[in-house]
């Protein structure tokens, strides 16, 4: 297991770690920061404050009642689908790829992609306002047409790795493809 530190496109740190389980088999793993108890109690206590003056100038109760399970339901609704603690790709050969997102309160979205629809994997580029972000991306292959492609799906797209980052993936992914483009031509030849 190597894990190395890395920064994502907001500037946030990240790390990435890589996990060889076989020579066709790897798991990437691009982990976030975690929530800070610090930007959790500063945005509660605002939230708070605001409901407590509202009540003082209305005279209500309800207003705090209504502001603390508000920002109650806000705080579970945030964990359970928003914040994604890690992001992790897993790339097996003779499979397929595997796309798991993990959240803070646990929870995990798992997707997989069986390698005959896997075309290739690449780095794009978006431009976003007035800067250039890098994406890593899955090329699915078109049943129709061999040399098409009929879908892009992104990967990374909470943690937002930059480019260092995401070649550090590529080129385990590129392994990863290459052995499966060579084994079946360099299996028939005796």
């Amino acid at each position: 297991m190597e894990e190395r530190r890395y920064r994502s496109a907001s500037g946030a740190p990240i790390a990435l770690r890589r996990l060889q389980h076989s020579a066709s088999c790897r798991e990437l793993a691009v982990r976030c920061p975690r929530l800070q108890l610090r930007s959790l109690s500063a945005a509660t206590s605002a939230a708070w404050l605001a409901a407590y003056g509202l009540f003082v100038l209305s005279e209500n109760s309800m207003v705090l009642s209504a502001a603390i399970f508000i920002t109650l339901i806000g705080l579970i609704m945030y964990l359970h689908f928003v914040k994604i603690d890690q992001e992790s790709l897993l790339v097996i050969g003779s499979l397929g790829i595997q796309v798991t997102s993990s959240y803070a309160s646990g929870k995990e979205s798992t997707t997989f992609i069986e390698m005959s629809q896997v075309k290739d994997v690449v780095i794009n580029e978006a431009i976003h306002m007035q800067k250039v972000i890098y994406y890593l991306c899955i090329l699915l292959q078109d049943p129709g047409d061999p040399q098409g492609v009929s879908e892009v799906v992104p990967l990374f797209q909470s943690s937002k790795p930059r480019l260092d980052c995401l070649i550090e993936v590529y080129k385990s992914c590129q392994e990863i493809l290459e052995q499966r483009k060579t084994a079946p031509q360099s299996s028939g030849i005796k």
